[in-house]
């Protein structure tokens, strides 16, 4: 698509993701990941980082209140407005849709591979955020920012895609259909111009991201993003499968390589153009970590190592 084509699709059929991406770029924001010293190290090491299954993590249960939002936000009034305004464009294509998405169910909670990342304040530079050391730090947590270009990636073929997370209640799941109903009607010369089979591929990708990007209200303060994979769906030229130890269970993990790839327009992955900054979290041993980092950022041609690593000095109570 061109980039006109792609703003009226994403404005159409996904207006929340539209209207987030906007404020990020225009907001300067940029993208964390909170992890531990010893991931941090691994992923400069490795050029790479894990992609996990939503089965395995945490986040199962929350993928689980997307589906529910979703569910009953469809059989509402909403979700009627949403067929009509479908089927008006192409008769029985909101059956054939559901019949999809239903098909696809089981795969989409087992299949997919999810990395988390949080938006990135600029006066969280120095210190980054109390609530995700709390939640991620550990005994020796690590912020590793990166640059807002990474996740607005464009290129055919990619395989991977970066969508923000709404924290929403059934409700507002209800008023987003109702939005993106009135804009297919309002549009519907355009929708009618993309063809019954594209349409069906984008509304099933429209229902996928909201039940995989849908987390409680009561999260909002995390600002997440969530970076997404389905290899039965989409095969990707950044990811190589392999199976991990993970808090001493054996798992499949896609692996998102952090490298660059011109010929196919992949430009702005390769770890030197990825990465802002380091930020040590609260531990014992920050110098430790410090120079740790500092090594390994050499060793992996990254120019400037020094200017990178920032160590914060909020006075976080260290797990024992």
């Amino acid at each position: 698509m061109t980039p006109m084509e792609e703003h009226q699709l994403r404005h159409v059929f996904f207006p929340y993701a539209d209207d987030r991406s906007k404020e990020v770029i225009a907001q300067g924001h940029r993208f964390v990941y909170y992890t531990n010293a010893e991931t941090a190290y691994r992923i400069i090491r490795n050029r790479e980082i894990w992609m996990r299954s939503t089965s395995t993590m945490n986040d199962y249960s929350e993928v689980e209140h997307g589906f529910a939002c979703l569910n009953a936000a469809y059989k509402s009034e909403s979700g009627t407005m949403l067929r009509g305004a479908i089927d008006a464009c192409y008769p029985g294509l909101s059956e054939e849709v559901v019949a999809h998405f239903n098909a696809w169910l089981p795969g989409i909670r087992s299949d997919t591979y999810i990395t988390c990342l949080s938006e990135h304040l600029s006066e969280e530079d120095r210190n980054g955020r109390l609530s995700m050391w709390r939640a991620y730090g550990g005994k020796a947590g690590v912020a590793v920012v990166i640059n807002t270009a990474a996740l607005f990636l464009q290129a055919d073929g990619i395989g991977v895609f970066a969508s923000p997370v709404a924290y929403w209640t059934q409700e507002q799941v209800e008023a987003e259909l109702r939005r993106v109903a009135e804009r297919i009607r309002e549009n519907s010369q355009y929708v009618s111009s993309l063809g019954r089979e594209t349409t069906r591929g984008i509304v099933f990708n429209m229902f996928r991201f909201a039940l995989l990007c849908t987390k409680h209200p009561g999260f909002a303060e995390e600002r997440e993003w969530r970076i997404i994979a389905s290899p039965p769906m989409h095969s990707s030229p950044i990811l190589t499968q392999g199976v991990e130890v993970i808090r001493e269970i054996p798992q499949n993990v896609q692996k998102l390589q952090f490298a660059n790839n011109p010929e196919a327009g992949i430009v702005g992955l390769a770890l030197p153009d990825l990465l802002n900054r380091l930020i040590i979290g609260p531990c014992d041993y920050p110098v430790v970590v410090l120079q740790a980092l500092r090594q390994v950022l050499q060793e992996a041609e990254v120019p400037q190592a020094d200017g990178l690593i920032y160590v914060s000095d909020i006075p976080l109570p260290i797990p024992q």
